[in-house]
């Protein structure tokens, strides 16, 4: 995904609540100190914790709103780590329009012979990001879970509690368990320092087991993570992901 815009650095201050944060333009020419710009708030298309992520003095790059009807003019898009340099995707909504644009273009290996049937697809009572569909008629439901968490070169997820998750897998396991239909997971790493992923069991141990009994009732595990810079972000190579101490 390219970006058809110049983005805004700025710092984080606060965030007085989950889609809204507090930043500081930094000035627009290299003589200009980042104090000398205002004060500015910004949507934050992610709802999750990031507390490791955002940090008061954290650079942040923002996106400026095209729609001047809205009432935040700009949109927080990156951020960085500072001790290495790696730039991090924090927009939640990314992963999804990255994985339409590969499941259309299909270049996703680890889904070779399946094609994109829709998004958002209603099934029964539940709603799943993706359709699939094979030549012979089979189907797959996929799920996309964006991934921003890392600890030393893993990438965890979720980074709060997550009913919602939870309910998203369980139910692909339903139906694995109770159809013909297949089922997938798939982790986006948005930030190119992780080598797998995992579960966050400290963090939601609901989630992890509803993932291990998912992965045990057929639902497939599979991740890859993002080349990230200011200009694009770019899905590259697969990565595995571990259940129980497993890669699968």
């Amino acid at each position: 995904m390219s970006r058809d815009h110049d983005l805004r650095k700025a710092r984080f201050i606060e965030r007085p609540n989950r889609f809204l944060i507090l930043c500081q333009l930094e000035g627009e020419s290299a003589n200009d100190g980042y104090a000398n710009g205002p004060v500015v708030e910004a949507h934050l298309p992610d709802p999750g914790r990031m507390n490791e992520l955002l940090v008061p003095g954290r650079h942040i790059w923002l996106k400026p709103s095209k729609n001047p009807a809205r009432k935040t003019k700009w949109t927080a898009v990156l951020t960085e780590v500072p001790e290495s340099r790696t730039l991090v995707s924090i927009d939640a909504t990314l992963p999804n329009r990255l994985i339409a644009d590969a499941l259309a273009k299909e270049s996703l290996s680890e889904l070779t012979g399946w094609k994109l049937d829709r998004q958002e697809a209603k099934i029964g009572d539940s709603r799943f990001d993706f359709l699939l569909e094979d030549a012979d008629g089979r189907k797959m439901a996929l799920e996309v879970k964006s991934v921003t968490l890392v600890q030393g070169g893993i990438g965890l997820f979720p980074d709060a509690v997550t009913a919602r998750g939870a309910r998203h897998v369980r139910e692909l396991a339903d139906l694995c368990r109770k159809t013909s239909w297949e089922a997938a997971v798939l982790f986006v790493g948005q930030r190119k320092d992780i080598e797998r992923i995992r579960p966050a069991a400290d963090i939601d141990p609901v989630f992890a087991d509803t993932l291990a009994e998912a992965y045990q009732a057929g639902v497939r595990l599979i991740a890859r993570r993002c080349q990230v810079t200011r200009h694009s972000v770019i899905l590259d190579q697969a990565v595995p992901v571990e259940i129980e101490g497993r890669q699968t």
